[in-house]
């Protein structure tokens, strides 16, 4: 059975969804079944609210700054279960730092803009870019929405409104040229790019 909670070098991860809207080709998820403390994230079953909430009571979150949503899946994809986590937790643990780390598609995904819903519950976002422009983004991050790259710049654009602690992110496999004309276009958002290590 997959972990709802994991911890990854000192931070606290949920893993709350396996469905995707992407299939990015240096995703972690087809590498290895798990990860940080996790010997398998994968769900035979996507977790219930009751599952996620047994999870959350039982873990110690002692020592953890943050809590984020981060899983092998978009936790946008389960927006309503995200959202009533982030709740939970907040009421919880006041004190911890809720980051959601996405592909950016949750308004596409969902239908409508998701940002005024997130901004009262997250601390933070982080968007994965990925690439520094839209056939690119297309090739590597093999998105099954249509109009993927405008939609994610859009969210991005949105979250930097409403959320403070909004960043970009690309990951160390791209070229010295192509993270530059991706810190250019996350410039353009109004927003900083972070480098990830590829791992």
């Amino acid at each position: 059975m997959a972990q709802i909670l994991y911890t990854y070098k000192d931070g606290v991860y949920a893993n709350l969804t396996n469905k995707c809207n992407c299939r990015c080709t240096f995703c972690i998820r087809f590498q290895h079944d798990g990860i940080g403390d996790a010997p398998t994230l994968w769900h035979k079953v996507n977790p219930t609210w009751n599952q996620v909430k047994k999870a959350i009571d039982a873990f110690d979150f002692t020592g953890f700054q943050e809590l984020v949503f981060c899983g092998y899946g978009e936790p946008t994809c389960a927006l309503p279960l995200l959202e009533q986590t982030a709740r939970y937790v907040r009421r919880l643990h006041p004190r911890l730092n809720l980051r959601l780390n996405t592909n950016g598609l949750g308004s596409l995904e969902n239908g409508r803009d998701i940002v005024p819903e997130l901004a009262g519950l997250l601390d933070s976002v982080s968007i994965s870019l990925n690439a520094p422009d839209e056939k690119e983004y297309n090739r590597v991050t093999k998105p099954t929405l249509t109009g993927a790259y405008k939609a994610m710049l859009d969210f991005a654009k949105a979250c930097k409104k409403s959320i403070p602690d909004t960043r970009m992110t690309v990951v160390d496999v791209l070229s010295p040229e192509d993270i530059e004309k991706s810190r250019k276009v996350a410039a353009s958002c109004g927003i900083k790019l972070r480098v990830r290590k590829f791992s």
